[in-house]
């Protein structure tokens, strides 16, 4: 059988890390041993990341939601407690949207959680 040697996929393997790699600082873009390394880092960081990033969201959604609220004279965990007795379902992203880029909408929403409250 014949002795099999992998010149084509070690080729490719390399290729594709240090496209990956591509706009690294450095060694980490043009050394394979760096770039590999590099790259299990920022795998790492990405996957942990991603969690945080929808928690840096909620929160600044939260703040955004809590500053227009305070204008209008009602804090955000009574305006997201009387909006839930009222069965609006709006999550945290729509209203602070609407908070920052239509005031008016967001006053009629606010408006509609304190009335009988």
């Amino acid at each position: 059988m014949a002795r099999v040697k992998k010149g084509k996929n070690a080729l490719k393997s390399r290729k594709n890390t240090l496209k990956q790699a591509k706009g690294y600082r450095f060694g980490r873009s043009k050394k394979e041993a760096a770039a590999k390394e590099a790259l299990a880092h920022a795998y790492q960081y990405a996957f942990g990341h991603r969690r945080d990033k929808k928690r840096d969201m909620r929160a600044l959604f939260q703040t955004k939601i809590g500053a227009e609220s305070k204008k209008l004279g009602i804090s955000f965990s009574k305006l997201m407690g009387n909006l839930k007795k009222k069965n609006v379902e709006l999550d945290r992203k729509v209203l602070a949207d609407l908070a920052e880029n239509h005031p008016k909408v967001f006053t009629a929403i606010t408006e509609l959680a304190m009335s009988g409250v």
